[in-house]
């Protein structure tokens, strides 16, 4: 069994640039990268509440709106105002660090201290504020980036019940592919993914336990990093699992999820990755030997034209590659993971909710079980709460042997995996991440092709995503894994793969399948 998991607020649209037209700000803004906007920002071009003047038109426009993309829950009342006092700030030559000024989405499962509600998408948490910031947004906002908005995601990151439909939550609706208006963006980062490729977004915040960071990414055609585990606080964060739950960035280029990463690290992170991942962004991979693994090329015929690419790019830049049919995951460790997510789901969801002093009518699972009950429909659309109920029956006191076993066992399992390449004189594992983008379907859920997110997800090893070519209108993305603490090397293969792909596509916003559409 494969795991995926781990409104729009009222704001101002006043105080428009007095120096650049609207006309000449949205079409200077529209796409732009990270990189750019800094230059820019440093250069005087842009003010950076211009910048978030842009986000919001796009959120109005395209949100509820026009498209229908449903990929953000609620926008941050006072982002322009923390914008012009940025803009203050930088005027003063007060530079917090290479975020200042910079908007950025937060997925809804991450507390923040402010009128933007933590919800996980589900309606017993509705309207719910903390008092206290999680610590990557602590960080965030000591970089000077601006907390824009919150955005939807597959409800309880899409550990409620079984045959959900990703990017589906109570509060959010359904978020929508932007390449393809029928098909899913996955999840459970949906809404993150979406905001990013639809240009409702500079950078992203997602959660993965696995694949909600890794799957939203290469469907929606951006890039995605899933760190090491510890790399980035958990603090603060709803929970599945402590053991594979970690926050990580979302962009549309590699240097953009390098800068947003860089300033979320913990200090133990910042120890065992000395580097610039920034830097490493701009100094794309050269030399070394990497394994491509081949073994779903029939699975999705775009493939094979999307890893030969791949092997010439390697190859031209002086990398070894070794190209192998062979590769699975043993059936025990999906069945180890499970056990081991529903058990921390138990023992990790209920200590939120009690330090984050949910209301009392829905302050434990087993609340929060009869609460979607009590209501219906209305809390339990198309989906049940298979995982909830499991969870709500664990004893953490006596099930815990059975968990330690469990948990011992998956990582062993996933681990092995990878440490036969890893550890034996490759410097990376390089996979297609998932297959394309499947139409939503709400009564018989998410129709994965595959997926390719496990092993690094159970084992706690990082892994980046990269748009890597297309079928159709619909991307497809390619995976770098690497040993814990190899961000840097992993994001200079990303860099040299966006690079030299040059697979990156913006939307088209298409409401119905081409029929007539060729695979690439």
């Amino acid at each position: 069994m494969r795991i995926i998991g781990l409104c729009l607020g009222v704001f101002l649209v006043g105080c428009q640039p007095k120096t650049v037209t609207e006309p000449t700000v949205a079409r200077e803004l529209a796409w732009i990268d990270a990189r750019s906007a800094q230059q820019a920002l440093a250069g005087g071009e842009l003010t950076s509440e211009q910048l978030v003047n842009h986000y919001l038109t796009q959120i109005a426009k395209h949100n509820t709106q026009g498209h229908q993309l449903r990929a953000i829950v609620d926008v941050n009342d006072d982002a322009l105002v923390q914008a012009r006092m940025l803009d203050k700030e930088r005027a003063a030559g007060q530079i917090r660090s290479s975020l200042h000024g910079l908007p950025v989405v937060l997925k809804a499962n991450i507390a923040t201290a402010d009128q933007l509600p933590t919800t996980a998408g589900a309606l017993a948490l509705k309207g719910h504020l903390t008092t206290e910031d999680a610590e990557l947004v602590k960080q965030l906002r000591a970089a000077g980036a601006i907390i824009l908005a919150k955005t939807n995601l597959s409800e309880w990151a899409n550990f409620r019940g079984e045959n959900s439909a990703s990017g589906w939550s109570a509060l959010g609706e359904q978020t929508r592919n932007p390449h393809l208006l029928t098909h899913t963006p996955c999840g459970s980062s949906s809404g993150s993914g979406v905001a990013v490729a639809a240009d409702f977004a500079l950078l992203a915040v997602g959660t993965e336990t696995d694949g909600s960071i890794m799957c939203p990414s290469a469907i929606n055609g951006i890039v995605g990093i899933k760190p090491t585990r510890g790399a980035v606080s958990g603090e603060g964060i709803i929970p599945i699992a402590s053991a594979q739950d970690i926050a990580g960035p979302m962009a549309r280029r590699v240097y953009d999820a390098a800068l947003l990463l860089e300033t979320m690290l913990t200090p133990q992170a910042r120890q065992q990755i000395p580097a610039s991942l920034t830097a490493a962004a701009l100094q794309p991979a050269n030399g070394g030997k990497v394994l491509l693994v081949r073994a779903y090329d029939e699975r999705e015929p775009a493939l094979v034209n999307m890893l030969d690419n791949t092997a010439m790019a390697l190859r031209a830049a002086g990398i070894e590659v070794v190209e192998t049919q062979s590769w699975s995951l043993p059936a025990e460790l999906y069945q180890a993971e499970f056990s081991v997510l529903i058990y921390e789901f138990a023992r990790d969801l209920q200590q939120w909710l009690t330090r984050y002093q949910v209301a009392e009518s829905v302050n434990t699972i087993q609340k929060i079980v009869d609460f979607n009950q009590e209501q219906g429909t209305a809390a339990l659309a198309f989906y049940g709460q298979e995982y909830l109920v499991q969870a709500a029956a664990v004893d953490v006191t006596a099930q815990q042997a059975d968990y330690q076993q469990a948990l011992t066992q998956s990582r062993t399992l996933a681990e092995g995996a990878l440490n036969k390449y890893l550890q034996h004189g490759y410097s990376a594992i390089i996979l297609p991440s998932y297959g394309p983008a499947w139409p939503i379907d709400h009564v018989n859920g998410d129709q994965f092709n595959f997926g390719t997110s496990t092993a690094a997800a159970v084992a706690g090893y990082p892994s980046i995503t990269v748009p890597g070519g297309a079928t159709g209108v619909l991307p497809l993305g390619i995976s770098v894994v690497g040993l814990p603490w190899s961000e840097p090397e992993l994001i200079r293969l990303a860099a040299l793969l966006e690079q030299q792909l040059a697979a990156y596509r913006r939307p088209e916003f298409k409401a119905a399948l081409d029929l007539q559409a060729t695979v690439e």
